[in-house]
């Protein structure tokens, strides 16, 4: 199913890592500089999150075809292939002189990162084999993923201040180049040999377009009321598109989702419940820059090395977790890291209109950094462990899709909530839209957290948890 060459894993690894790194640090580091990008370009506050939902979206939507591409036309060819939309469009999004160009260059961006993503972790799966080394090599990609995010803070903070808001794309030019000649000489090739040749165009189209819908409906509702005629026909349009997928994956011969795919109990709980913690983490970076920019005063750079506690914190607890998962079971860490961010969000929903970074900001920071790292590993080897190796395009897709989307739509549902309590422009204001938003964030981590208890029986992660004992998983090594 793999061609093996003589490349070193670890090297293959390092490349697929510094890829999926400028993926992951893209759905951040927009956000520093927000503030910029809405007064050079004239952004309303509702049209403002597009910025970074028309990246989750198209990122979210096209990651299950991305993945099954990658099984078929193979991991290496889509790998490479999603490098270049992605690069190429980082580009455009720099040279954008609208809103309406940066909105449409970042979906496009999206798409890239929706066909490296899960072709990246494919490519993991199928070069390292189950147990001890593969074990390792998740470790490292899981804290990637997780550190990438908070470094997009920084990054994108100092870019704005230093040079304008555009560098934080043209920094992914270079990366990107360099990755796609460094791949393409010495990543392997592999795919699935025996996988009958087709593609589910109609399904993709029919569930991105059914979730875009959907989120579109959330956002407008906030200016045209939810019982508004506008309102309703998105929901029902949304809803429509969403039930066609689900039909055309009955009947397709070779369907985006193969459905049976979520009796694998531990698949479907690890999904449900990332899908759920993404839907309140994204309210942190996105209300948390606003809060400390436009309410603090802080400038770009500033506000990026604010959250350098979060990163700290993050690898801290992920480290922790990968040590305690051995010994008292991967739910019960996950329980413990969900538990700790809610707490976080809760601590952020008192934030008053005159506070301090210290006193306001750093101890909800702390105490969800330390909750976040908690979740991240257990629930990574949840999704991606005991399964065939014709089903890690189609299972990494599922993962990824479900923080994606996941995102997308708590960013979406959280903003609309806060635009509603929000009346006028005062810092008073916005920080009490800002509440409700925390809020709401711990609600659905808190949902996250009953769902995995209620689904997820020991059983279910008995195979997972012998293999992370013989593994020995240490994130970051």
């Amino acid at each position: 199913m793999s061609q093996r060459t003589s490349t070193n894993p670890w090297v293959v690894l390092v490349l697929i890592c510094i890829a999926q790194f400028m993926v992951v640090l893209d759905a951040t580091i927009v956000n520093v500089a927000l503030p910029s990008i809405q007064k050079d370009l004239g952004l309303s506050e509702a049209n403002l999150q597009w910025i970074i939902n028309a990246y989750t979206l198209v990122f979210g939507g096209f990651l299950l075809l991305g993945g099954r591409a990658g099984d078929l036309l193979g991991r290496k060819r889509l790998f490479l292939i999603g490098l270049v939309i992605f690069t190429s469009a980082s580009l455009l999004n720099g040279l954008s002189s609208s809103s309406g160009q940066l909105i449409g260059f970042r979906a496009l961006q999206g798409l890239g990162a929706a066909l490296v993503s899960p072709a990246a972790l494919s490519i993991i799966s199928t070069t390292f084999a189950e147990g001890k080394e593969r074990a390792k090599a998740l470790g490292v990609w899981a804290a990637i993923a997780i550190g990438g995010s908070a470094f997009g803070l920084v990054l994108g903070g100092w870019l704005t201040q230093s040079f304008s808001w555009p560098w934080i794309f043209f920094v992914n030019v270079p990366v990107g180049v360099f990755a796609f000649f460094a791949a393409l000489r010495l990543v392997p090739e592999s795919k699935d040999e025996h996988a009958h040749k087709g593609y589910d165009l109609g399904g993709a189209v029919t569930v991105t377009g059914g979730l875009m819908t959907l989120v579109y409906a959330i956002v407008k509702a906030e200016t045209k009321g939810w019982g508004s005629t506008t309102t309703i026909g998105l929901f029902v349009l949304a809803v429509a598109l969403l039930g066609a997928f689900v039909l055309l994956e009955l009947r397709s011969a070779s369907p985006l989702v193969r459905l049976s795919i979520f009796r694998v109990r531990s698949l479907l709980t690890a999904n449900l419940t990332m899908f759920l913690v993404m839907s309140g983490m994204f309210a942190m970076f996105f209300f948390n820059t606003l809060y400390v920019q436009r309410v603090l005063g802080y400038h770009p750079l500033k506000a990026g090395i604010a959250f350098l506690p979060f990163t700290a914190g993050i690898m801290l607890s992920a480290g922790l977790a990968s040590t305690l998962a051995p010994r008292i079971g991967v739910r019960p860490v996950a329980a413990v890291g969900m538990l700790l961010t809610a707490i976080g969000m809760l601590l952020f929903a008192r934030m008053p209109v005159h506070g301090s970074y210290a006193t306001d900001i750093l101890p909800g920071m702390i105490v969800a950094s330390l909750g976040m790292g908690a979740v991240f590993m257990p629930l990574t080897l949840v999704a991606t462990t005991g399964l065939r190796d014709e089903d890690q395009g189609l299972a990494s897709g599922l993962f990824n899709t479900s923080q994606q989307i996941g995102g997308a739509l708590g960013l979406a549902i959280l903003t609309t909530l806060a635009a509603s309590q929000t009346h006028g422009g005062s810092h008073a204001q916005l920080v009490h839209g800002f509440h409700y938003a925390f809020a709401g964030a711990a609600c659905l981590v808190l949902v996250a957290l009953v769902v995995m208890l209620s689904l997820l029986r020991k059983r279910d992660v008995a195979r997972i948890e012998s293999e992370v004992r013989d593994g020995a998983i240490a994130v970051g090594a």
